[in-house]
């Protein structure tokens, strides 16, 4: 089943259906506390707050923190078609610390895709302010689907 034969909330159904069992089996993320916002096809927004245990010695968010935030919200967008999808490379650019205390999100797109490769930009900003870092992401397609319990339901 392809994206591109779906109607517009089948295909809504099928990205809720991949984000809830990576969801699932998440544990790096519900362990860093993110939560997740919203998952569209091609699209996710996750959210996580800077504890007193991400900050290093500067006392602002770790970068590899935020790397994390972003590539989670990018995992989400390119298996939002049940198509099992890895990072092939990535790249961050980070313009402005987090803080202690700040609620991060971040928000990834597809900018293409094609055959089994993709390209997706995700801002993380605070909410309600700066943007902290802007990274790329891009994805290959393997063997697989996310879930198989949405195809069991259609």
């Amino acid at each position: 089943m392809t994206e591109a034969l779906l109607a517009p909330e089948q295909a809504q159904a099928l990205a809720d259906a991949a984000a809830d069992a990576m969801w699932s089996r998440d544990s790096a993320a519900r362990a860093l506390g993110m939560e997740r916002v919203e998952v569209a096809p091609g699209r996710a927004t996750l959210r996580m707050r800077v504890r007193p245990d991400m900050v290093n010695g500067h006392h602002i968010c770790h970068g590899g923190l935020i790397f994390t935030l972003a590539d989670t919200a990018f995992a989400y967008a390119c298996n939002s078609y049940n198509l099992n999808t890895v990072a092939s490379a990535c790249h961050i650019d980070f313009l402005a610390p987090g803080r202690e205390g700040d609620l991060l999100e971040a928000q990834a797109i597809e900018r293409s895709a094609a055959g089994r490769t993709g390209v997706y930009d995700v801002a993380v900003s605070v909410v309600g302010g700066k943007t902290v870092a802007l990274f790329r992401g891009k994805s290959y397609r393997i063997k697989g689907e996310v879930t198989a319990s949405f195809a069991d339901a259609q």
